[in-house]
């Protein structure tokens, strides 16, 4: 339920998932910048920061209803799915971890974009 008005819980799961998703990106982008190989994640970096910006828009849209949620869903369903494939080139555990965050979030934005 949203916090000042009834929103569906679709909505609801989908806005928390997104949210989970841009913080575990971003903490994952901190600690990628700190490994030995940090120039073979250049994607991985770059992606990573694509990510957390479209989860958080993603999250706004649908906090204010707007009637573009479903479409940014969607494209924010494809840049975590792309996230996540990244993320899952590196074995250390922040990546591993946020891979299993960017294709839960990918799985609740695909449910809300439908």
């Amino acid at each position: 339920m949203g916090v000042l008005t009834t929103s569906p819980t679709t909505m609801d799961k989908c806005i928390e998932e997104c949210l989970k998703c841009a913080r575990a990106c971003n903490e994952c982008f901190a600690a990628c910048l700190y490994e030995q190989d940090i120039k073979e994640r250049t994607m991985c970096v770059k992606t990573l920061t694509d990510c957390t910006e479209v989860c958080f828009q993603s999250a706004a849209m649908m906090s204010r209803q707007s009637n573009l949620s479903k479409q940014h869903c969607q494209l924010c369903a494809s840049i975590c799915e792309a996230c996540a494939k990244e993320c899952e080139m590196f074995k250390d555990k922040h990546c591993q971890e946020c891979a299993k965050i960017c294709r839960e979030c990918a799985k609740a934005c695909k449910q809300m974009a439908s």
